[in-house]
């Protein structure tokens, strides 16, 4: 891609290379306010004006609070969002603001001297802070700050944007960032949850709940009931609170331990032979589904995705009511609870296509374990999929995965679902924590779609499409290392869930009985057979709906009935 050159400023004003100011930072004096409006987009757009309807108030992601900016540039608008501040003049502000995307701008035009801007090329899949400063003019009290991304970029995200200095008066400033709650206690503990409490923060709109550093709920006021806990566990918690100037400092831990008693969410073990879908948690055109809707012929269901959060390698879950017609979270947890009790597990994804989760040290490891494990214990997840389309790091990665079965125990679900390309050789991030945690991993359900043309066991080239390109390519893992109870074959449900590699179920029968039996085979036939090969996956339930079911009821039976 041709390196991005630098905008021009608002009302076509050329920035200089004076003008241009990359990633500066300044510290406010004592006495200065935040002169800018809803900088944490707590209330929607209010205060601001985005060029072409680009610009958009969201709930997820964010950096603190519960709104950000979301803006897309699109043809010749490059998403400008702004607001004009009250300035004094001859005065200096520091402009600032946590920004996520690629080619994201700030800056700040009429300041009556020199113009800024600062930018960013990319936010590596997290929040970085821009920040620079100007100096008003003598008869300047009006100043237009704003933030934009570039042409062609996708859609970028701002929270926190902040303008420090002088008071200029003529505007309400806003709120102060809150101070730490205090006095937090635990009262009510049970065999799975317990009560939390904390004295009020004046100014707060809102409060953040951490559970052993990871933040699990957001609040209007105390108290906060903490459910889906561990029995006979010991937990830390701390209490922040926000407003619309950003989040204050947490408070003092406090610990809580639940009663004894058994698991208040036991896993059933997942049979020898599975069936595996993705439950889509957002509506794409395919059928609308509430887990209670997925047939019975799966046994392991993945619900995607899970949320990056503004802690590395954390994440969260935010269940789609609107978009899925009004399902209710309490409906939700029901749901997930009968499908357990009928022996099907049900498992939390992580990534996708667009996920942004990165687990590369020993922080953002513990991170991803104890908010997953925080997760299982609030919905009754049976574990985790490892579904991250950008590659992975096999050394924290194993130690996240290793870190939650510790927690979570033997009856852990660990499913993967890596690309063609991930699973080509043993020395490949995904093939190698794979082996890495092969006494605890349940099933690499490989996509086979989505891909070019990809070398078999054997050495030969195969293309997509064909029972030779399933087994071929399965060959690998199961000469590679992995048991065979490891390895299923990933496929879409219909010629709608994929770009491009659907193959009907009876291409899909016909590689599991050349698998695992040695009849059906192309021109490629493996060497043994692998009569304990765990099955197939698809994605999606819901695409297998919108076409009938004709997936499901077709491989569900096969992959059953293998030996």
């Amino acid at each position: 891609m041709n390196r991005i050159r630098s905008l021009a400023l608002i009302g076509a004003a050329a920035l200089t290379a004076g003008g241009l100011t990359a990633l500066a930072t300044g510290t406010a004096q004592a006495a200065d306010v935040n002169v800018a409006r809803n900088g944490g987009f707590e209330s929607g757009l209010a205060d601001w004006t985005c060029t072409s309807g680009s610009g958009a108030a969201v709930s997820s992601p964010v950096h603190t609070g519960s709104g950000a900016l979301k803006a897309t540039p699109a043809g010749q608008d490059n998403a400008l969002c702004s607001q004009t501040v009250t300035v004094k003049p001859n005065s200096t502000y520091t402009l600032s603001a946590q920004v996520q995307g690629s080619y994201v701008y700030l800056g700040a035009t009429g300041t009556g001297t020199q113009d800024v801007s600062t930018w960013t090329p990319g936010s590596g899949g997290g929040w970085q802070k821009l920040s620079t400063t100007f100096t008003t003019g003598p008869g300047t009290t009006k100043v237009t700050v704003w933030t934009h991304g570039w042409y062609g970029q996708p859609a970028y995200f701002a929270d926190e944007f902040s303008v420090f200095g002088p008071d200029g008066g003529g505007t309400d400033p806003g709120p102060s960032v809150p101070g730490a709650p205090a006095q937090p206690a635990v009262s009510g503990q049970s065999a799975d949850g317990l009560t939390l409490s904390w004295n009020a923060v004046g100014g707060a709109t809102g409060y953040h709940v951490y559970q052993d550093g990871v933040r699990v709920r957001t609040v209007s006021a105390s108290p906060a009931q903490i459910t889906g806990l561990a029995a006979a566990t010991s937990y830390s918690f701390q209490v922040s609170a926000y407003n619309a100037a950003g989040e204050g400092p947490k408070s003092a831990a406090v610990t809580g331990t639940t009663t004894g008693g058994g698991s208040p969410h036991p896993n059933p073990s997942v049979p020898k032979h599975a069936l595996t879908g993705y439950w889509q948690n957002f509506n794409n055109g395919a059928t609308v589904q509430k887990i209670s809707d997925v047939p019975s012929q799966y046994d392991i269901i993945a619900v995607s995705f899970a949320d990056a959060t503004a802690t590395p390698g954390a994440i969260s879950f935010t269940l789609d009511s609107a978009g899925l017609g009004g399902y209710t979270v309490a409906q939700f947890k029901a749901d997930i609870a009968a499908k357990k009790a009928a022996s099907a597990s049900v498992v939390l994804s992580i990534g996708g296509e667009k996920g942004t989760i990165s687990v590369n040290d020993s922080a953002s490891a513990a991170n991803l374990a104890n908010s997953a494990y925080a997760l299982m214990q609030e919905y009754g997840f049976s574990g985790i999929d490892i579904d991250l389309e950008n590659g992975l790091n096999p050394t924290y990665m194993t130690q996240a995965l290793r870190a939650l079965s510790a927690k979570a125990g033997p009856s852990l679900v660990i499913t993967m679902a890596p690309q063609t390309i991930d699973m080509q050789s043993t020395a490949g991030g995904y093939f190698k924590t794979a082996l890495n945690i092969k006494d605890i991993l349940t099933v690499v359900n490989m996509q086979y779609y989505n891909s070019g043309s990809m070398n078999g066991c054997d050495g030969k080239v195969y293309s997509q499409g064909s029972v030779d390109f399933l087994t071929a390519l399965a060959c690998i893992q199961l000469e590679g290392g992995l048991d065979p109870s490891q390895v299923g074959i990933g496929v879409p449900a219909s010629p709608s869930g994929a770009g491009s590699g659907y193959v009907s179920p009876t291409v899909v029968n016909n590689a599991l009985d050349c698998l695992a039996r040695g009849t059906n085979c192309g021109s490629f036939k493996p060497s043994k057979t692998y009569p304990g090969l765990r099955g197939a996956m698809t994605w999606s339930t819901n695409w297998d709906a919108k076409a009938g079911g004709a997936w499901s009821n077709a491989v569900g039976p096969k992959v059953h009935s293998l030996p």
